[in-house]
């Protein structure tokens, strides 16, 4: 059901969700003090076109450098992809067909808000931390 789930998803909406974390991740990229927001982008721009079976977990190593990356992040890049993924969740929740998937787009706000001290780990393994 997962890959049913995620080959509507990249259809959908997942690839064009990539493209837009993957245009973040290269314009952050290219200062070396947005190197790590880049990588942050390309690692949420992966989880994007591919969502069901991951889920995240917040990271118990991450202190307050994050925190204040989030800050950054969510100056720079964070509240237009959000906006993307609130506007793709809505047009999918239009449809009955569309409506998991919808919820999929919604649960990734959070996630692309502020994204630096969480973790993209299988669903099979929740707990699993680095």
């Amino acid at each position: 059901m997962k890959t049913i789930l995620n080959i509507i998803w990249l259809i959908l909406c997942g690839f064009w969700m990539f493209l837009g974390y993957m245009l973040a991740g290269v314009i952050l990229c290219i200062t070396i003090i947005g190197i790590p927001f880049g990588l942050a982008a390309f690692r949420i721009g992966i989880y994007a076109l591919w969502p069901f079976g991951y889920t995240t977990v917040d990271r118990r190593d991450a202190g307050a450098p994050s925190c204040i990356g989030n800050v950054l992040w969510l100056i720079l890049a964070g509240w237009w992809l959000a906006l993307g993924h609130i506007f793709t969740g809505i047009a999918l929740c239009i449809t009955i067909i569309g409506i998991p998937l919808g919820v999929a787009n919604f649960k990734l706000v959070p996630l692309s808000l502020l994204p630096l001290g969480k973790e993209i780990v299988p669903t099979d393994q929740p707990f699993a931390t680095r």
